[in-house]
Formats: C-alpha cells, structure tokens, sequence
C-alpha cells in the first residue's frame, strides 16, 4: 500500500518532534513543497502567519489536516490535530485523512482542464467551480466514456433510459443549461462541442 505522503509546516519545535518520531510514523514527512507530490498537508496553526504558506495552503485541493491547541479554525480544514497531542492520534488523523483522500480520488474525474467532484457535485476549474446536477454528472460521465460524438437518441437511452423514439428536446434543454452554465462561469463555449453525429467534449 502506498505510504502517504504528508507535507508538513510548522515552527522547528513542531517539526523536530515529528522528525524524532519519523520511524514509528506511518507517513512519509515532506518538510517542502517544491516537488509537489504530497497526499496531505498538515499545518500548524503558527505557519499562517507566512503568507506565502498561507496562500499555498488556501489554494491546494489537497486534503488538509489542522493542527492547533484548541478547535478554532475547522472551516477550510478537512481534519484537526488538538495540540499538545501523542504519536498514536497523529498517525489516526492522518489514516482518517487517508481513508478520506482515496475515496475523494476515486470520485474526482479529470475532464479537459477541469476537476468533477462526484461527491460534491462542483466542476472545479482552479479556485472556482460550478454546481451540476445528477443528470449533468451523468452527461458528462457518457461524454467521457465515449471517444467519438454521441446522438441525441443514444443521450436519451443512455441517461434518461428512453426509447429512440421518445422526445429528445430533454437532451438538447439539459445540454443548453450545462453549456451556459460553464460558459457564464468560464467564459468557456468550447466545453461541449456538437457536430451532425451528435455532442462530443
């Protein structure tokens, strides 16, 4: 199983102790972020201080873990750390957190230069998103499994499970609203292309 991979900011005392702790931790501790290739981040409430960390922290999607001596500042963080703590709770937060970032990557889906979270139900692009959906999901998901344009019959069976011959005005209205809705927030009209064979990514 792969070892996590958890980049860690703090004062020096903060990670010393970590550091002395490195053998019987069940994470890999980075204490920089200049390859990029963490799993989580666990910061000290001191770290905020900086800017630039503080920045970095509110701009990565990365789950991230809280660290502070009382429970004040939960809303950005997806688990917290109460200080003064023991090895034994850091290593529960951060397989807690484990848990959480594999079933976040299993439901996050790459489309184009946009992030879908299935979970949240937001198609992500940088810090901005826009809310989809169920059926959206589901357009988008087709759209994804299929390399070559789909028709508008095939949409229809596959989504909504209706016959060819029923009304694929449904199709048509749900991919307007899609269209304008990423179009209004990105300014993208290239989102979802269409050509005679039907609608494509």
């Amino acid at each position: 199983m792969h070892k996590l991979n958890v980049l860690i900011f703090g004062p020096s005392s903060f990670i010393s102790t970590l550091d002395e702790l490195k053998p019987f931790l069940k994470f890999n501790p980075l204490y920089d972020n200049k390859n990029n290739k963490h799993d989580v981040i666990l910061i000290h409430k001191e770290s905020l201080d900086d800017k630039n960390k503080k920045n970095f922290v509110e701009k990565s999607r990365t789950i991230k873990i809280f660290a502070s001596n009382k429970k004040d500042f939960l809303s950005n963080y997806d688990a917290y750390l109460e200080l003064p703590t023991n090895l034994k709770e850091i290593n529960n937060v951060v397989e807690n957190v484990a848990a959480k970032s594999k079933f976040n990557k299993n439901s996050s889906i790459e489309i184009k230069n946009y992030l879908l979270n299935k979970n949240e139900k937001k198609l992500f692009k940088e810090n901005d998103f826009v809310i989809l959906t169920e059926k959206e999901i589901q357009l988008l998901e087709l759209f994804l499994m299929k390399k070559n344009p789909i028709s508008k019959d095939n949409i229809l069976s596959t989504v909504w499970n209706y016959s060819s011959d029923a009304d694929t005005h449904t199709v048509e209205t749900h991919i307007y609203r899609l269209r304008k809705k990423i179009n209004d927030k990105f300014m993208d009209e290239k989102f979802i292309l269409s050509n005679k064979a039907g609608y494509y990514l």
